[in-house]
């Protein structure tokens, strides 16, 4: 060896003692050094890379892989930490080559398949699942005891669909590893969505049980949103998204401090920048394309005044280029598309237009990134719609709401100070088309008998709701029960749990998805909405209602439970609202045998859908940006965020 590159492997050695003890300044040092002395000498090359990555110093860890490359093409250890350098910096298409070409070279490697199908789901475009799924397929018989490899295949398989299997993964795992957390609750909800009651009381008391915060805090704490849909109560939930409130809150200060945006200079108390009069309202979301939401609220940002408020929409979801999405951009005084930053730079990109009142609309749905709120990018932010609970978070001051939905008896269970609309909180969208009602043979019905119908997603369908719905079609003769055709487990199941309470499956008709103006027309043509709890309908409860259709909801405690009753009362039907199973029964059994009080019900709802405020979305729009206006300006005052109210 000669001397050069002997005085190289000696300070690659000292480097790689420097970083083992923690001093990663004088490791790089030492490595730089090595390469001074040898000049491409790949192990210090190598070495140098992974301290800088460790560093932070990420664009000269990728030059440093790289050039190991140059020197070594098929070294499969330089190829996977650029792999994991690269989606560390969400740079995953990059990443996945990479990957794919060190599995080329160790086709056995567990750790390899593990990180390319994390990249694969995070990409999560239907190409990339289904590749997802044979890697993680390969994973979990290379290691049949990895809880991460069924776990992880489970979620792909669910996103393709395919629930049997997903299910049937995600149990595999759930056994291996009782207690983690997010397992229990990926495999609740995998069985929700399928309607497999197996296990249901089995999961629902584990997963209330473990609704507290823990004191292991090395594993990252279980989506809250999976306790809103079964019998939760409102502390559960508020331990829940408390806890993983703080989590999140963690993440993004830590991704923030790495990119050198923590911490960020106070945002002014002033009411109005400079001259600046009207009101900056942000509303941020993933769901700005064809989705409930965007069908929901596209009316609401087209009728702000633009006179009083500039509206701005901050998108982190796909751009399906469908009509709604279209419809949005028009809608706002801009539309900005931060899909592809990083939750710190989306958050400093909200930061610096200066926004008086950030509304987030989807909270802890699936697809959410409340990092982006958790860094606290606008001076008032407020939760609406989207996630119907308390996001327990520091970084929400308030939840825009309704006295029915949320009482002042529950504020208690709220992190939030609630802005109490003087109606219904729930918006609609009033250009919708009213189509015909379509034929009922068309629709796949009979041409007789008594149409009951539940076009809720099937993960709102529990045990206790499907019961009472069987009971009722065998106190009604010729009765059919209408659901929505969500897959084809679900349809299974519940067709297996009619038989098992012997009622004949063909009583159970699926309608299958459709567009919106098929969907409304198909609906008209039922007799009867029957609602879900403790998780209502919400938006399918202002369609139906829309299309005249008559709906009897049981309310309970919390906010989900409550949302159908919001919208009845605020269409003068009060009377189809219950507090209990018995009477939810009793009053749709009455209405079912009794056809001329369900025609009064179906005329007065019909004459209060144009006069009342449920339908009413320029007033609801006068409230919200009152509501708005005195979040800005109790902050303006230097105020804490407190409990609004405001008159009709």
């Amino acid at each position: 060896m000669s001397s050069d590159r002997e005085s190289a492997e000696s300070l690659k050695a000292r480097g790689n003692a420097l970083r083992a003890a923690g001093d990663l300044e004088g490791a790089i040092a030492s490595y730089r050094r090595s390469l001074e002395a040898a000049p491409g000498y790949a192990p210090s090359l190598y070495n140098l890379g992974m301290a800088l990555h460790e560093a932070g110093s990420f664009e000269d860890a990728e030059q440093c892989f790289r050039r190991v490359l140059t020197l070594a093409p098929r070294d499969p250890d330089a190829l996977f930490h650029l792999g994991a350098l690269l989606q560390r910096r969400q740079r995953l298409d990059e990443a996945a080559d990479a990957y794919r070409q060190a599995l080329a070279l160790r086709p056995d490697d567990f750790e390899l398949r593990m990180r390319l199908g994390d990249v694969l789901l995070a990409a999560r475009t239907p190409v990339a699942l289904a590749e997802a799924e044979r890697c993680l397929t390969e994973a979990a018989a290379l290691q049949p005891e990895s809880v991460a490899a069924h776990f992880n295949l489970g979620i792909a398989l669910r996103w393709q669909g395919r629930l049997e299997p997903a299910v049937a993964s995600l149990r595999r795992a759930f056994d291996l590893q009782p207690r983690m957390q997010a397992c229990l609750a990926a495999l609740l909800s995998a069985t929700q969505h399928a309607c497999d009651w197996s296990r249901f009381d089995e999961l629902c008391e584990l997963r209330r049980s473990r609704a507290r915060p823990v004191a292991d805090a090395a594993e990252p704490p279980a989506d809250p949103f999976g306790l809103l849909s079964i019998p939760a109560t409102l502390d559960e939930q508020l331990a829940a998204a408390t806890d993983y409130s703080g989590w999140i809150a963690a993440q993004a200060a830590a991704e923030a401090r790495r990119k050198g945006l923590l911490p960020p200079p106070a945002l002014p108390r002033a009411s109005r920048d400079g001259q600046r009069a009207r009101l900056r309202v942000g509303y941020l979301s993933g769901d700005f394309h064809e989705h409930v939401t965007a069908h929901a609220m596209a009316e609401v940002f087209e009728l702000h005044d633009r006179a009083r408020v500039e509206t701005l929409a901050y998108s982190y979801g796909p751009d399906d280029e469908s009509p709604v999405r279209s419809r949005l951009k028009r809608a706002f005084d801009r539309f900005s598309d931060v899909s592809g930053l990083s939750d710190a730079a989306a958050a400093a990109a909200i930061r610096s237009d200066r926004v008086d009142v950030l509304v987030d609309l989807k909270g802890y749905t699936e697809g959410a990134r409340p990092g982006i709120v958790a860094l606290r990018p606008a001076r008032v932010q407020a939760s609406y719609l989207g996630y119907p609970a308390s996001m327990g978070a520091e970084f929400i001051d308030y939840i825009v709401t309704d006295r029915f939905v949320l009482p002042a008896e529950h504020a208690a269970f709220y992190r939030e100070r609630p802005a109490w609309l003087p109606h219904s909180y729930y918006p609609s969208d009033g250009r919708r088309p009213l189509p015909d009602a379509a034929r009922r043979g068309e629709a796949g019905l009979p041409g007789e008998g008594f149409v009951f119908c539940c076009f809720n997603q099937a993960y709102k369908i529990l045990p206790e709701a499907f019961a009472t719905w069987m009971r009722l079609l065998g106190s009604v003769p010729g009765s059919v029960l209408w659901l929505l055709e969500i897959n084809a487990a679900a349809s299974a199941n519940l067709r297996r749990e009619a038989r098992q309470r012997g009622v004949d499956p063909g009583r159970l008709v699926f309608a299958p998805k459709s567009d919106p103006p098929t969907y409304l027309s198909r609906l008209r043509a039922a007799d009867l909405f029957l609602d879900t709890w403790p998780y209502n309908a919400h938006t399918t409860a202002s369609d139906a209602l829309w299309v005249g259709v008559p709906m009897v909801t049981r309310t309970g405690d919390t906010l989900p439970s409550r949302v159908a009753g919001s919208q009845l009362r605020a269409l003068g039907l009060e009377e189809l609202v219950t507090e209990s199973t018995a009477a939810y029964e009793a009053l749709a059994l009455r209405l079912a045998r009794n056809p001329a009080a369900l025609a009064a019900v179906r005329e007065k709802l019909w004459q209060n859908r144009r006069s009342a405020a449920l339908f009413d979305t320029p007033r609801l729009v006068r409230h919200l940006e009152v509501l708005y206006e005195e979040m800005r300006r109790v902050h303006a005052a230097g105020g804490a965020p407190r409990p609004i109210e405001i008159a009709s």
